[in-house]
């Protein structure tokens, strides 16, 4: 139970530094599109690089988003038979979610955002306006996935810990 309770702090922890940068991922994108704008309509003279930053920054504030909506369990989920499920069925359907998230986090996130980022930083590729390695950009999917899969591990346990007390009960 003390692990548990290590998790849970880390989790909280990790929450709140998710919370900070993605509110300050927003405010920079939001600053750079006003700037886009201005620099494109009040100046006349629109910045070449705006746009490309704000594409980058959506990228990131995307996943990293997915990754707070994960860990509050606020993700979009279907509940088809969720009124219907008895406490167990609901605890064991979670329980399967959690795995599934997992997974997907696994395979597609971390191993295939892995493969990518690194395919583009061994290819050289830059963007046009920015000239950064485009495998930087990516390396948000395995960070991301990482991120993902801490907090489905972290639920995981949680529902054991919760199936092993009703099951002693």
């Amino acid at each position: 139970m003390a692990a548990l309770k290590v998790l849970k702090n880390m989790r909280a922890k990790l929450d709140k530094t998710l919370e900070v940068l993605l509110i300050i991922l927003m405010g920079f994108m939001v600053l750079n599109v006003l700037w886009q704008v201005f620099s494109r309509y009040i100046l006349q003279d629109p910045s070449s690089i705006t746009d490309e930053l704000a594409r980058f920054q959506l990228i990131w504030l995307g996943l990293l988003g997915a990754c707070y909506a994960v860990g509050k369990k606020t993700h979009l989920a279907i509940e088809l038979f969720g009124s219907g499920l008895s406490a167990g069925q609901k605890l064991l359907s979670d329980l399967f979610i959690q795995i599934v998230i997992f997974l997907f986090a696994l395979l597609v996130m971390v191993i295939g955002g892995f493969r990518l980022m690194q395919i583009t930083l061994v290819l050289n590729q830059v963007s046009a306006a920015l000239q950064i390695q485009i495998g930087y950009v990516y390396s948000i999917l395995p960070i991301s996935g990482l991120v993902m899969m801490f907090y489905s591990i972290t639920f995981m346990l949680d529902d054991l810990a919760i199936f092993a007390s009703e099951k002693r009960a």
